[in-house]
């Protein structure tokens, strides 16, 4: 009682040391290899500052809160969190180091801090510090001791050990025994620590004069303030049985796979007794203070001290058990001894390692460099060794590389290019294997997308695009649809259309068409002329709506399709220079077959809409004439007669070969005279004869060379009234002077040009001065003509003027005429 009384005291005498340091603990951090590590006692207050985290990692406060940090913990419980204001890790939860470490000499809680934005990984480490807030406690408030009484002085009797969750210093330190006259007490300390209190006998017993001993067992540990526990021991003095059994050995080890069956045998514990009979028969027993969970875990046989594995192992769990084991006789009274057991359980690599995703950056752009972190990932496998040491590992056919940091800890980061249109997202699956024998493995598959970047262009379907229209289509008719697609999603895939400005004709080629943005179809702005246009072309442009946005062009022609819209055109003959008619002359005398004239027209159309045939629709005597379908030539059918009137009209319908079909009329008057000489009539009929062919057309052209220079003056007026009736046919007239009937100026080089649209291909007609006598005169002949239409042309009076127009309207038909005169200077 006076110890008690002495504990209390001492206990009050420290109080206010305890409640200062509570208020005066200070902590201590330091970096080891590459890690922050802090000391805190345990039960540390709510909202208690353990470090500045800012400071001590080197990180900017004002951008705590931006970059995302957390705080995970292996624990499995937040004891921690971090103002993101101030960047201090403060305690927000109770923490009681013997629930964490339990008898630990060192208690280390582990914190992981996540940085997003660039992802960054920190580890810190917080030492729990012990503090004395457990008291000694023993399993067994009473404890019962039976001692012979024959028992000499010296013999030992070992008591049950007290319980201190604390560590260190704060641990069971001592024990006490209250003052008696036989007993003392001494402590012995196992190899492992632990300190076993032992009742020696000093005095021999007495039964006769003291039966019952009452004792206090004190247990005191070495914290401050000084915590205590007591046990009630009761020595029983018992009568004769004076041999306790004696185990072999006072601590029995052993080792046992974690995998062990239920009934496998462990070790046998052995001890003898020197009494005879049942003095002298030994059961083995668990001490009393031994705990539910070594009932569990193991059975013993009470005669043989064969120990074997009732329940099931953990060496996660627990690693190593230790036990007492008590050896009693069957003497009255009965003796007992005592032994320790430990049972050390080996590791069986039977845990798959676990994958622990810390922090996951998805979507990732795919424009992402080498070496760009995408995740932290960390790997746990509660086996020991090397079973418990692992490894991850990825496929190589994905575009990332696991790069490890901290122990166990890895980063998952990109190690080749990434192409959205190829893989818009990857499955990566992560592998972990651990060392052991067999190595167990586990997997996680991580979904990593890609956010797209406007890298691919629209592409068009085709490169360039041909569009037939058909001329005269209407204004605001769809001529076609391009499509342009681009491989990129979102807005770096919409596209838009438009035709990049360029000129048709010096005009813009958007007043031609017009493209809608959305959809690429092309529209015509107006109507389209083939006479004026055949053929364009169009730059249309596909944009996307990236940025930067990227651009493709394709090219467009438009061919215009000729229609049937033009009617044949008559070139000649000309009703314009003499009236509504053409008149022409032909003498009686004419045989079958006499060329009276021809007529020429030409068609604005091409191909078949350009094919032209003649037929004589009116006469005054069919009968008498004849038109050639192809050619125009109108022909007699038979020689006149003097009965034949002498004025013939002829209506000549002039159709195309289009559809419709378009015409024009052309009407001819045709005079007949009685003794109207016509040299050059007889000289085409002599070149017409087939049997003269080309041989006889030779000396004509020397007969015709021979006279050129009588024949310069009307050939010069010839062809200005020519010029003056094809002024508004498909032909040009063009007369470098002020008035193109003006002849009077005998200065010039006379060219007649004919188009190639007609069956001439080509006719020149060179002159020099009128009055010279040297003259060049070119003519290429119709395929469609079987007769020369070269006409050599006597010369003339200007009075003749009229005959000589009929003369050369009659010599060279089928032709489209195009004058032009060059003006020279006199020499």
């Amino acid at each position: 009682m006076e110890f008690k009384k002495r504990g209390i005291m001492w206990r009050k005498l420290r109080s206010w040391q305890v409640l200062l340091w509570w208020h005066h603990f200070f902590l201590l951090w330091s970096t080891i290899d590459g890690q922050t590590r802090y000391s805190i006692p345990e039960e540390l207050k709510h909202g208690s500052v353990v470090g500045n985290l800012a400071k001590d990692l080197n990180l900017v406060v004002s951008e705590l809160y931006r970059r995302k940090l957390r705080i995970t913990s292996e624990a499995g419980k937040q004891y921690f969190s971090v103002d993101l204001g101030k960047g201090e890790l403060v305690v927000t939860d109770r923490i009681d180091r013997e629930d964490l470490c339990g008898q630990r000499p060192s208690c280390l809680l582990p914190l992981e801090l996540v940085i997003d934005d660039p992802l960054q990984l920190h580890r810190v480490e917080i030492e729990i510090q012990d503090t004395n807030d457990n008291s000694p406690s023993f399993l067994n408030k009473e404890k019962v001791v039976k001692i012979a009484e024959l028992v000499n002085p010296g013999a030992r009797f070992p008591l049950e050990s007290a319980h201190d969750p604390d560590v260190g210093t704060n641990s069971v330190r001592s024990y006490l025994i209250s003052k008696n006259d036989n007993f003392k007490l001494t402590v012995k300390t196992h190899k492992d620590g632990r300190k076993i209190p032992e009742l020696v006998l000093e005095k021999p017993l007495d039964r006769e004069k003291q039966p019952v001993h009452n004792l206090i067992l004190t247990a005191v540990d070495g914290g401050d303030p000084v915590r205590s526990g007591t046990s009630d021991i009761t020595v029983i003095v018992l009568d004769n049985n004076d041999n306790a059994p004696q185990f072999e050995r006072q601590v029995y080890e052993a080792n046992v796979s974690e995998k062990a069956t239920p009934g496998t045998e462990i070790l046998h514990v052995k001890a003898t007794d020197a009494d005879e009979g049942l003095n002298g028969e030994i059961e083995y027993f668990f001490a009393e203070q031994t705990i539910n969970l070594i009932f569990l875990l193991f059975d013993i046989d009470k005669s043989t001290g064969a120990v074997v594995v009732k329940g099931n192992l953990d060496h996660e769990t627990t690693s190593l058990h230790r036990f007492d084991i008590t050896a009693k006789d069957k003497g009255n009274p009965e003796m007992d001894g005592h032994c320790s057991v430990e049972i050390k359980i080996l590791d069986v690599n039977d845990n798959i390692p676990e994958i622990i995703v810390m922090s996951l950056k998805t979507p990732v752009p795919e424009d992402s460099a080498i070496g760009t972190v995408i995740a932290l990932i960390s790997a746990k496998d509660p086996d020991a060794g090397d079973n418990g040491k692992v490894t991850l590992t990825i496929s190589p056919k994905f575009p990332f590389n696991l790069n490890p940091s901290l122990s166990n800890h890895y980063s998952l980061v990109t190690n080749g290019p990434l192409d959205r249109e190829k893989n818009d997202q990857y499955t990566v699956k992560i592998t972990a294997t651990d060392s052991g024998k067999p190595p167990l493995t586990s997997e996680k598959t991580i979904l990593v997308a890609l956010l797209d970047v406007n890298d691919n262009p629209p592409v068009f379907s085709q490169p360039s695009y041909s569009i037939y229209v058909k001329e005269n289509n209407p204004p605001g008719k769809i001529l076609c649809s391009v499509l342009a697609t681009d491989h990129d999603t979102d807005e770096n895939m919409k596209v838009s259309y438009s035709i990049l400005d360029s000129k048709v004709q010096d005009v813009s080629v958007s007043s031609y068409v017009y493209i809608n943005s959305d959809n690429g179809s092309i529209y015509s702005m107006h109507s389209y002329d083939y006479e004026k246009l055949k053929v364009f072309q169009i730059q249309v442009q596909a944009k996307d709506q990236g940025s930067p946005p990227l651009s493709s062009n394709a090219t467009v022609h438009v061919f215009i399709l000729d229609q049937n819209d033009n009617a044949p055109a008559v070139i000649y003959p000309s009703s314009a220079a003499l009236g509504s008619l053409s008149h022409q002359r032909m003498p009686r005398s004419a045989k079958a077959g006499h060329l009276v004239t021809k007529v020429t027209a030409v068609d604005a159309d091409s191909g078949h809409n350009a094919w032209i045939s003649y037929r004589l629709a009116e006469a005054t005597d069919a009968s008498l004439f004849t038109v050639n379908l192809y050619t125009g030539e109108v022909r007699t059918k038979r020689a006149a007669s003097e009965q034949d009137d002498s004025s013939q009209r002829l209506l000549i319908e002039i159709k195309d070969d289009g559809e419709p079909v378009q015409s024009a009329t052309v009407t001819v008057s045709i005079l007949l005279e009685d003794g109207l000489h016509e040299p050059i009539l007889d000289l085409r009929q002599k070149v017409a004869e087939p049997s003269k062919k080309t041989g006889r057309i030779t000396l004509y052209l020397i007969l015709s060379l021979a006279s050129v220079s009588v024949l310069s003056l009307v050939t010069f007026l010839i062809l200005a009234v020519k010029c003056i009736r094809n002024s508004r046919s498909s032909g040009s007239c063009c007369m470098r002077r002020s008035d193109c009937d003006d002849y009077k100026n005998p200065n010039r080089n006379l060219q007649i040009q004919l188009n190639t649209d007609g069956p001439i291909k080509y006719v020149e007609v060179l002159g020099g001065d009128m009055l010279s006598q040297s003259q060049s005169f070119r003519s290429c002949m119709s395929p469609m003509s079987e007769y020369s239409d070269f006409t050599l042309i006597k010369p003339s009076s200007t009075t003749d003027f009229k005959e000589v127009i009929s003369v050369l309207d009659a010599s060279l038909p089928d032709s489209t005429w195009t004058f032009e005169s060059q003006q020279v200077s006199r020499k």
